[in-house]
């Protein structure tokens, strides 16, 4: 088990206390119901949720969906209010209001084990990522924001169970713990727990299965885990597994590479490069490749680069090779497709390896939208040890980025 340097729920008496709890339930909005399109993060928050209702808490959360840069999931959390009340089997009081009198005066209201949401916190200025990039302010400088100011007072602790969001260094995820006793949630708990296990204490052999097409994301894992030896394999597949062989001056032919160029992931040549010199036994290429013959799959080695046929998928001797790497695991963690998954004559190698990843005896932990979601499609996520919530959050962390929530949190203790 790995020692915690945060306080978690066992470390407090709740009960008649008002507890400001921050999750993070920030969930996909279907563009044209405009209704919630996904409830996983709704789903992930419950436990705390009622843990502190079972502590006699008065419990009042706070939460934020969409922002400015993805303005059309900005939207009241009057569903997420709902949803919630569906599944606790417990009415969850709303308020279409932040920190303002009528929020404050419901806040002083409540009774043990009832439940309040409030509304948008980024209806709040200074919770929206435009301004955190823009005013960069310090936690301490934070307590005289609208929200914290506001709200701390009335408040005798702070949970947070939100490490999604824990790459944010908003007043909602840093400052409270400035003025309040404080505490990580359940999910905070299991999220970092699983993290740090495979960034710093893996059972070995460590996998890891890196690829989809934000390629950014494989890369900066890549690196830092291979330096730090974290990682012991890594499994290259979709368009860093086609990086991967540029690095090695092959051509993939020229609907591969349009695709490549056309969205600015020929620089990460140079460092796949770099990777392949000084890592050239822990790192491992596709072997073949599913192709998209005029509408058709077609399975082609990679001695047959270049092809005038965009490469869609990899093909059955990479995932036989991958595969016994995979069993052999004692620890696993997958990030991105092997191909194309939404499309049938793509989804052959993110199928298999779901399945070899899902009966796999090591541990195993997945994490990124594109992947939870290709799993949810292709694979059985019950049979995953953890899948994070986190999606910037994650690879932060397992590339040894220091995140705010996890700083603000070692505050407490």
């Amino acid at each position: 088990m790995t020692k915690r340097d945060y306080l978690t729920l066992d470390d407090f008496d709740y009960r008649g206390k008002t507890v400001l709890l921050r999750v993070d339930i920030n969930s996909p909005i279907d563009p044209k119901t405009r209704k919630i399109a996904n409830e996983n993060r709704i789903v992930q928050s419950l436990p705390t949720i009622r843990e502190l209702v079972h502590k006699r808490a008065k419990l009042v959360i706070i939460a934020h969906q969409g922002d400015t840069l993805d303005y059309q999931n900005l939207i009241s959390l009057q569903e997420h209010t709902e949803k919630l009340s569906q599944k606790l089997g417990q009415k969850v009081q709303f308020i279409d209001d932040v920190a303002g009198p009528a929020a404050r005066e419901k806040i002083k209201s409540l009774k043990e084990g009832e439940i309040l949401l409030l509304d948008n916190l980024r209806y709040l200025t200074e919770e929206v990522s435009t301004f955190e990039e823009a005013v960069k302010l310090t936690p301490e400088e934070m307590v005289h924001t609208y929200l914290v100011r506001n709200l701390a007072p009335l408040f005798d602790c702070y949970v947070n169970d939100a490490f999604a969001a824990a790459h944010r260094n908003s007043p909602s995820m840093v400052a409270f713990q400035e003025l309040l006793p404080s505490a990580a949630g359940i999910l905070y708990d299991k999220e970092v727990t699983a993290l740090t296990t495979v960034l710093k204490n893996p059972k070995r052999p460590c996998v890891f299965l890196l690829g989809g097409a934000k390629i950014s994301d494989a890369f900066s894992m890549m690196e830092k885990v291979l330096a730090k030896g974290s990682a012991d394999s890594v499994l290259t597949v979709g368009v860093t597994g086609q990086v991967m062989h540029l690095a090695q001056g092959k051509r993939l032919g020229s609907p591969s590479e349009k695709f490549i160029t056309d969205r600015g992931l020929d620089k990460f040549v140079t460092l796949a490069k770099e990777c392949l010199k000084d890592y050239p036994d822990k790192l491992h290429i596709p072997l073949d490749f599913g192709i998209d013959d005029s509408g058709r799959r077609r399975e082609i080695t990679a001695e047959e680069l270049p092809i005038e046929s965009l490469i869609i998928d990899i093909g059955p001797k990479t995932v036989a090779v991958y595969g016994k790497i995979l069993r052999g695991a004692g620890t696993i963690f997958v990030n991105g497709p092997a191909g194309i998954y939404e499309q049938e004559i793509g989804a052959y190698g993110t199928r298999e390896l779901w399945q070899i990843v899902g009966d796999a005896e090591g541990y195993s932990v997945i994490g990124g939208g594109d992947t939870v979601a290709s799993a949810a499609h292709l694979g059985d996520p019950s049979k995953i040890n953890h899948v994070c919530t986190g999606g910037g959050a994650l690879i932060r962390f397992l590339s040894g980025v220091k995140l705010p929530l996890v700083e603000a949190m070692k505050r407490g203790v």
